[in-house]
Formats: C-alpha cells, sequence, structure tokens
C-alpha cells in the first residue's frame, strides 16, 4: 500500500510474515505438542530412548532379517555382501541399535560401544541396514557429549568410514564416491548435532536471562517500594512529629495559663488552631500525591528553604524555649534541594529539643554556608535542673536516622550528642560541590526542580513570624 512504511522495509515485512506464521492454528498445535512431548521427556525420559531404538529396529533390523543377499546400488554398481546366521545378525543388530537406549546420559559410552560391533561386522565382510544407528550415535555425542570427546570420536569415524569405503570398492563402487557419501553422511549427522546443541544453549541463555530480569525487576520494585515507604514516613515524621510536639506544649502551657492569665490562655488556643490546620492542609496534600490526585496536587509551590528559618525558630518561641538563630555566608547559594534538607534538620533538632528538653529550654541555631560546605549546628541547654539527654533514645529513634539519611543524599553527615553538663548537640554538614545532575532532570531529594514537595503539593501560604511551614 501506499504511504506504509512497511512496504518498503523488507525486515518489517519479514516480520509481519513471521508473526501471521505464528498465529496459525496449525503452528499453535504444533507448538503444543512440542511442548507436550518436551515435558512427558522431562517425566519419563527413558519412553524416547525405548521409541528411538524401536523405531531403528523396526526401519533398520527387520529388512536385514528375512532369507537372502542385502543387495545395495543401482544398475551400475551393485554391492553384495555376505550374510550371517540368524542368531548372529541379531547379535550384531542388537550390538548395533541396543546401546541408543542410554545415547544422551552416557553418549560416549554407546558411540564407542556401537563403533566396536560396526568395526567387527565389516571384519566379517558384513553389512546391515543398522549401521545408521552410528550415525545416530555421532549425532548424539554431538549433541549431548563432551566436545572434547567429540574430536577423538570424529578421527574414529574417519577411519572407520575409510575402511568401509575401501571395503565396498571391491564390488565394484568407486572409492571416492564411496568416501563422498559416507563422509557426507557423517558430517551432516555432527553439524545437525552441534547446530540443535547451539540452539538449545542460546535458548537456555535467553530463558536464563529473562529469569534474570525478572528477579532484577521484582528487587528494582520492592527496592522503590522501600525507599518511597522511608520517604513517606520520613516526611510524615516531620510534619506530624513537629506539629504535635508544639501542640502537646502549646496545649500544656494554656492549661496552666488558663487561670493565672486567660489571655495568655487564649493566645496558646488560637496557636494551637493555626498549627492543627496547618498540619491538617500538609497531610491532606500528602494524601492527595498518594492517591494520585493530579488534578488536586497540579499547582506546586516552593517548599520551606533557609529563608524560612526565622518563621521557624519564631514558631518553636511561640511554645515557649528561648530560640537564638545565627546565619552566615551566601545563604542563597544552595539550590532548594539543599536547603529543604537544611530546614528539616533544623526543624528536626528543634523538636527534639522541645519535646525532651521543655519550654523552658535555651537553643542556639547556627548556619554557616561557605565554598563547598552548609554547616549547621543546634544546640540547647537541656532541661532545667538535670541533662535533657538522660534517658534518651534519639540515637536509635526515627528522627536522627531521618537527619542522617536526608543529609547522605547530599554525601554530608549528622552527628548528635550530649554535651558536657546538660544539653544536647546536633551538628550537621552537607557538601555543595557536586550537586545534582542538571540532565538528568531529577532531583537527589526527590523534590520537584521548581521547589516543591514531592510528597505534600499544593498551594500554601508563604510562612511568615510564628507559623511552621
Amino acid at each position: 500500500r501506499a504511504g506504509d512504511p512497511r512496504a518498503s522495509d523488507p525486515r518489517a515485512t519479514d516480520a509481519a510474515a513471521a508473526d501471521v506464521l505464528s498465529g496459525h492454528p496449525l503452528f499453535a498445535r504444533l507448538a503444543r505438542t512440542g511442548q507436550r512431548l518436551r515435558q512427558g521427556d522431562r517425566d519419563r525420559p527413558w519412553v524416547l530412548d525405548a521409541a528411538v531404538v524401536a523405531v531403528a529396529f523396526l526401519l533398520f533390523c527387520l529388512p536385514d532379517l528375512f532369507p537372502g543377499h542385502v543387495e545395495a546400488g543401482g544398475r551400475e554398481h551393485r554391492i553384495v555382501l555376505a550374510r550371517l546366521p540368524l542368531p548372529q545378525t541379531l547379535a550384531l543388530q542388537a550390538g548395533l541399535v541396543l546401546p541408543l537406549l542410554w545415547r544422551r546420559r552416557r553418549p560416549t559410552a554407546a558411540f564407542a560401544t556401537i563403533m566396536a560391533v560396526f568395526v567387527l561386522q565389516w571384519s566379517l565382510d558384513v553389512g546391515l541396514r543398522a549401521d545408521a544407528a552410528l550415525l545416530v550415535a555421532l549425532y548424539s555425542l554431538a549433541l549431548h557429549g563432551r566436545l572434547r570427546h567429540l574430536a577423538w570420536s570424529c578421527a574414529a569415524m574417519a577411519v572407520a568410514v575409510a575402511l568401509v569405503a575401501v571395503a565396498v570398492s571391491g564390488a565394484g563402487l568407486p572409492v571416492g564416491d564411496a568416501l563422498f557419501f559416507l563422509f557426507s553422511a557423517a558430517t551432516a549427522a555432527v553439524a545437525l548435532g552441534i547446530a540443535v546443541r547451539v540452539r538449545r544453549a542460546q535458548l537456555a541463555g535467553l530463558r536464563e536471562r529473562a529469569a534474570r530480569l525478572e528477579i532484577e525487576r521484582d528487587q528494582r520494585s520492592r527496592l522503590a517500594t522501600a525507599t518511597e515507604r522511608a520517604r513517606v514516613a520520613r516526611e510524615m515524621h516531620d510534619i506530624v512529629g513537629h506539629n504535635l510536639s508544639v501542640i502537646v506544649t502549646l496545649a500544656d502551657g494554656g492549661a496552666y495559663a488558663a487561670q493565672a492569665n486567660p489571655e495568655r490562655g487564649r493566645e496558646a488556643l488560637l496557636l494551637i488552631g493555626d498549627t492543627s490546620r496547618q498540619a491538617l492542609g500538609e497531610l491532606r496534600r500528602m494524601l492527595g500525591v498518594l492517591r494520585d490526585q493530579g488534578d488536586q496536587a497540579a499547582e506546586y509551590t516552593p517548599q520551606p528553604g533557609i529563608a524560612d528559618l526565622d518563621g521557624l525558630c519564631a514558631r518553636i518561641r511561640a511554645a515557649g524555649p528561648q530560640v537564638v538563630y545565627t546565619a552566615a555566608g551566601a545563604l542563597d547559594r544552595p539550590d532548594r534541594g539543599v536547603q529543604l534538607m537544611a530546614y528539616r534538620i533544623v526543624q528536626e533538632a528543634l523538636t527534639n529539643a522541645l519535646k525532651h528538653a521543655g519550654p523552658e529550654t535555651r537553643a542556639h541555631v547556627t548556619l554557616t554556608v561557605d565554598a563547598e560546605r552548609l554547616r549547621i549546628r543546634v544546640e540547647d541547654t537541656g532541661r532545667p535542673g538535670g541533662p535533657r539527654w538522660h534517658g534518651r533514645t534519639d540515637g536509635y529513634g526515627h528522627g536522627l536516622a531521618g537527619m542522617r539519611e536526608r543529609a547522605a543524599l547530599y554525601g554530608g553527615t549528622v552527628t548528635a550528642g550530649p554535651v558536657p553538663g546538660a544539653g544536647w548537640t546536633v551538628e550537621a554538614v552537607l557538601d555543595l560541590t557536586p550537586g545534582p545532575d542538571p540532565t538528568s532532570g531529577a532531583d537527589p531529594t526527590g523534590a520537584d526542580p521548581t521547589g516543591a514537595d514531592p510528597i505534600g503539593a499544593g498551594p500554601t501560604e508563604d510562612p511568615g513570624p510564628g507559623t511552621d511551614p
């Protein structure tokens, strides 16, 4: 047809023809029959070997059991060979045919046995149609045997063929014609065995590769699932854990202030409401993305960064702790992914300080940006009257593990531990030199290149003082 690209592409034409043939009912029946035969051979391998022996006996042994001379050739060349009594003929036929029973399990031994009987037979100047079993044994050796044994077997076959050609030349058949015919038959048997062997090896390799690819696909799927679960758990911990810690602290403070200072109690309730609404909005956006609600999560806004740390510190101050924030260096130099990591680390450190040290602690946040590193240090004074780190499990909880996972995305490190006397220190170092590959189109943090949250996406208000973005 005009305009059909397959009309000018012979490979496409061949592929289409192959598809038509493969879909034909006859080929489908043949494929199913072949599968059943292979399955039956795997279950009962002796059945096929016995069938080969039975067919060889019917085709090659029965004609030689009738009385008379075995004559071969045409009008120009007629070969008349000697004939043995029936018991001896049966013995030679059995020696030629019965070894085919183990032609697949012991191909070298089967070929050697048939070759020995073959040489003995022709030394008696006797020709039998059962000699075709030698070609079957040679084919089986090329298919199932060791290749180093095949070389010696071919050499022995060549010698035997030469002796037979010399023996039949006395009956008037030229030696050249006999050698050509016999060598052609032997070569065909070897070539067919090697071709089938190579084809089976290719199919086995393809099956193994397909199985390996399937395993690798499942492993990649499980790894991606585990990575996504860890990312979701980290985001949930940052959002829910931080906001709940602030809410709990504000609720406790508001309960005490309700009697002494009702205005402060009212202020605490308003802050609790704002924090709860913000946490609920973030959770809704996260669940919307996880449910693949693309229409509701289509609008992306930048996620919090270093510029929003002032609002985060103000939020923590509203819950009671005294927070001092100090920043130095080119704060706009890190990309949005690094800034999000820095914000989350500071958020987690301040949340832990509020949760474990209480609202009366004092925290100092220091952030420094130089040419190669972004350094973060969050230190608090602990709970008044005792070391805040006593009985803590930060080293084994999800918060510190999440911070370390975030820092590791940029080749950074996070260390945390108690300070002499009282208090707790969290130090993080993020590497700024490698940066994400701009050609890959993906940020190693999983964030959108526009700065959108990889988990919770949607329109958000710019965080101001006293709000936690």
